[in-house]
């Protein structure tokens, strides 16, 4: 079993690896100009330090000879010198335009992929969302992209020139003397193999480990602040610091097993360089002892090894650092590497309804991971203008035929039109931005009061936001608020009464002015004269569009002009109030279950 495992880890690391390098480059490509000055000022730097130790070794060699010529001596030390100075300015301006150039892609690269990962959440959906914790997509997406500055940093300005050093120093040694740049190619691939293969399968497996836990902690801590409300509700402030407590001893002894194996991993790389610095010196040594190198010599010698110590040290933490960019980015991939589930069609136009007649054309509809299909043949015609209540136990399927008709979902089979336009033939935005909702618990967003009514119609000017709020029943509280139309109503709109944020939900449907409206009857949980003030702007609301109320309380659906009863999937009774009542079926069940007595017929008449 552990050598299946193992192979198994190693081919999900080279995967990742891959992946992450992939999509890191492919965002390159798209900035060619920021990187290929990176690259370029990076190398001529680097090959500043490589050069630099030569004439290191000439000014020695000058002075050495001095007590022959003076004067030559010093002329040829003076030119060492000059070039050693120039080098080294070269290398100040290089570098400067490199960190200018890493600056700028790396923040552009940093925006555009937020930008997408966003763009992408945002279209998932809404079993995606329902099944992810917001806190943890958000740690995904800033974690990844500042995994991305250090990966700039780790392959431009550490990799890139401590490879040019390296192969530099290999071969301008081994034109001199072949055995040295033996000596130093050994030793560098040596101990860059074994760095790289303590980085990715023995640190990697802890980190990625450990990141998972870092993703689950961002999600515990959300889950109990969006839920504060219910946690003070029942003084379980205690409790829910115990339940992070858990996760955090986890994410403590995950993080700990990560920073405890890049010590050992560190200490290895060290050991390794004492090894490659004692057969270096050595081979120097052995050379000026054969006769075949002069102290100028040892002196570049020794010069180019501090250099080639100093890149060959930092190159182990550099592997290290690529190895956790890639670990941090991973789930940053995987949210781009998703499929969206509802996509639009390469031919998708933008829908245009006038009229609001919705047809459901025979159609199937499967929900993913369930045994048996939710609709199926299922036909239904509901007329333009029309006023349609749905109704019928939890689970029957009301709430899943307002989605199709958004396309949140794709149907498996049949079609929907929407004035005789297929709506899996158009633009998903052009058909919800002709749909009203008013949900059963409005989310508002934690803005002012007058963009969450806008937010339907953000061009709309004041004047129109206001009528829109009278025409809501919301217009009054709002005014007597001190800030007024400019209120931050927090996050949810937690600032506000249920029965407020339900007039701000229906204010924002009357600015929308969608020819479809789609209310999710939101008035059980509220008293008496909220819901009056509701029932009145939903009555308004409703007027000359084609409207579907998903009935809660049936005191909501007496007055539409048709009641459809659903049960299990299929549409058991259709007719009005009056109609249904009379049959003794389904819907006077729920009826008298619900023991309201204005659902016989004849009080219904009073």
């Amino acid at each position: 079993m552990l050598p299946g495992r193992t192979m198994t880890q190693q081919m999900k690391n080279g995967d990742s690896t891959r992946d992450v390098l992939s999509f890191t480059f492919r965002h390159w490509r798209e900035e060619p100009r920021y990187v290929a000055l990176v690259v370029t000022t990076m190398m001529v730097s680097t090959l500043a330090d490589v050069f630099m130790p030569v004439f290191a070794g000439q000014l020695v060699d000058a002075i050495a000879a001095g007590s022959v010529s003076r004067e030559a001596a010093l002329h040829t030390a003076m030119v060492a010198f000059a070039v050693m100075t120039g080098l080294g300015l070269l290398t100040i301006v290089m570098r400067h335009l490199a960190f200018y150039g890493i600056v700028e892609l790396t923040l552009r690269v940093m925006s555009r992929v937020a930008q997408d990962a966003f763009a992408r959440v945002q279209r998932f959906s809404t079993d995606w969302h329902a099944n992810s914790f917001a806190g943890s997509t958000v740690r995904k997406i800033t974690r990844g992209m500042w995994a991305l500055d250090l990966m700039h940093d780790t392959l431009l300005l550490a990799l890139l020139p401590s490879l040019v050093v390296l192969l530099g120093s290999m071969v301008v040694l081994g034109l001199h003397w072949p055995v040295m740049g033996l000596v130093i190619a050994i030793g560098t691939v040596a101990y860059i193999v074994m760095t790289a293969f303590l980085a990715t399968h023995y640190v990697a497996p802890a980190t990625r480990l450990a990141n998972t836990w870092d993703t689950r902690m961002g999600g515990t801590l959300a889950d109990a602040l969006n839920c504060n409300a219910v946690v003070k509700a029942f003084g379980a402030e205690t409790r829910e610091d115990a339940r992070l407590l858990r996760v955090l001893d986890k994410w403590e002894s995950r993080t700990r097993r990560v920073w405890q194996r890049g010590t050992n991993s560190g200490t290895v790389q060290f050991i390794a360089l004492l090894g490659i610095r004692a057969a270096i010196i050595g081979t120097a040594l052995w050379l000026w002892w054969r006769g075949q190198a002069t102290p100028g010599d040892l002196a570049y010698v020794l010069t180019t090894y501090f250099v080639i110590h100093g890149y060959l040290r930092d190159v182990g933490m550099h592997i290290n650092n690529l190895r956790r960019s890639v670990n941090d980015m991973e789930e940053l991939v995987a949210i781009h590497a998703e499929k969206t589930e509802v996509k639009n069609g390469p031919d998708a136009k933008v829908i245009r309804i006038t009229r609001g007649e919705i047809l459901f054309d025979h159609v199937d509809f499967h929900y993913a991971g369930h045994a048996t299909p939710l609709y199926h043949d299922l036909s239904l015609n509901i007329r333009a203008g029309e006023r349609v209540g749905l109704v019928g136990p939890s689970g029957s399927g009301k709430t899943t035929l307002v989605k199709l008709i958004q396309r949140l979902y794709d149907v498996t089979g049949g079609r929907i039109m929407i004035d005789g336009q297929n709506i899996a033939e158009v633009k998903q935005s052009s058909l919800r931005g002709q749909i009203a909702i008013v949900q059963q618990e409005p989310i508002l967003f934690h803005r002012s009061l007058a963009e969450n009514i806008a937010y339907g119609r953000p061009s709309a000017s004041m004047v129109e936001i206001e009528r829109a709020a009278q025409l809501a029943n919301a217009h009054d509280f709002i005014m007597r608020l001190p800030k007024g139309y400019a209120t931050l109503v927090g996050e949810r709109g937690v600032k506000l009464s249920g029965g407020e944020r339900q007039r701000v939900a229906i204010a924002r449907a009357f600015l929308a002015d969608a020819p479809i409206l789609i209310l999710d009857e939101a008035t059980s949980a509220l008293d008496s004269e909220s819901e009056t003030l509701i029932q009145q702007a939903m009555e308004r609301l409703m007027e000359g569009r084609t409207s579907i109320v998903i009935a809660h309380r049936l005191s909501t659906v007496r007055a539409l002009d048709r009641i459809i009863v659903f049960d299990k999937g299929r549409i058991v009774e259709e007719g009005s109030h009056a109609s249904l009542y009379g049959r003794g079926g389904l819907y006077r069940r729920l009826c008298d279950h619900q023991g309201l007595m204005f659902t016989r017929p004849d009080m219904a008449a009073e």
